[in-house]
């Protein structure tokens, strides 16, 4: 930190996710961002005039408080030990580690330290989602009873590295158990490999969580209809969230007696009011760095830890392994700590 109170950051990886992280770092009050590494260099002049280094170690000499880990998924671990070791904090992009084990060593690292570590699932930072979070903790759905997520979109050529359920599940695993404030306890799944790439394209998975609601994901990166979508079903209505749009709407049971004796027996339920929330639309990206910023100061732990990040990874995993198997896996639903 500099005699003026002011963060000392850094930036390991300058891609497609990099120049976004650099863009906001470069202008986050509190923050200065004192180097970027890439072994590529800066091609594209997106490092905000900071200096561009070769590696982790050379950015290491010049001295940070904290960084962002933005590379290649593969190297997260790697990345990640090499700033524990040098007692630096660090906010990885998710998913936290490509494997189970790696994510684990990253939070034995970290935590072993007492270093602030968190993970890039930004979705937390959607304001749909944190309004729909809010309105859940406050009880205004009532007990509920299913999470419905679909993530589909054309094949981003970012991704090289890891399949669809890594890359794009992670996310919905994440926001799923961080707006219900539940673990998953099982999941079953299915996918599929059409692009001729050595990783899945598309799945298809259905869970439980640890109260007994019931999750459904359909992810893929085969598709023309870019789609984020959201909807928690319970007692009292549905909540749907677009987080392409920030947009969250109600669907309220009615509290009106249907007359039509037929009809309400179909539906079970009948349709009542729908509100469409009002809600401040900030750049989720910048929303995450703040509440980052905030932690390493010891201000605020509104953050995504390692420890959640690697309960995703475990999930993500068995997600992988119920396709291989045709079986459902069970996990442990342990605390979200």
């Amino acid at each position: 930190m500099t005699a003026t109170g002011t963060l000392r950051a850094g930036l390991v990886g300058l891609g497609s996710m990099g120049r976004h992280h650099a863009r906001v770092l470069a202008g986050l009050e509190g923050v200065q961002l004192v180097g970027v590494v890439d072994p590529m260099g800066d091609k594209n002049g997106w490092a905000q005039g900071a200096p561009v280094l070769a590696t982790v170690e050379e950015l290491l000499a010049v001295g940070v408080d904290y960084a962002v880990v933005a590379c290649p998924t593969a190297l997260h671990e790697e990345v990640g030990l090499k700033l524990a070791e040098a007692g630096v904090c660090a906010l990885i992009e998710k998913p936290v580690a490509d494997t189970v084990d790696g994510a684990r060593r990253l939070v034995e690292a970290f935590e072993s330290r007492d270093l602030v570590a968190g993970v890039g699932h930004i979705e937390r930072c959607n304001p749909a989602l944190r309004s729909l979070r809010a309105r859940l903790e406050a009880g205004e759905l009532g007990d509920v009873y299913q999470v419905v997520t679909r993530r589909q979109g054309p094949f981003p050529h970012r991704i090289a590295d890891v399949g669809v359920v890594k890359d794009l599940a992670t996310h919905d695993i994440d926001l799923t158990g961080w707006v219900t404030g539940q673990t998953y306890t099982s999941i079953a799944a299915h996918t599929v490999s059409k692009s001729g790439r050595p990783h899945e394209d598309m799945v298809s998975a259905v869970g439980q969580l640890s109260d007994g609601t019931m999750v459904s994901h359909l992810v893929n990166w085969l598709s023309p209809l870019k789609e984020r979508f959201t909807s928690v079903t319970g007692e009292r209505g549905c909540f749907i969230a677009d987080t392409l749009t920030a947009d969250l709407t109600f669907y309220s049971n009615a509290a009106v007696a249907t007359e039509w004796e037929a009809l309400r027996a179909f539906r079970g339920v009948a349709e009542g009011d729908m509100v469409r929330y009002a809600i401040p639309k900030r750049e989720p990206l910048l929303v995450e760095h703040e509440l980052f910023r905030d932690a390493v100061l010891g201000k605020s732990d509104d953050i995504c830890t390692l420890r959640q990040g690697l309960l995703t990874v475990e999930v993500a995993a068995a997600v992988l392994q119920s396709a291989a198997t045709g079986d459902t896996i069970r996990l442990n639903g342990a605390a979200k700590g």
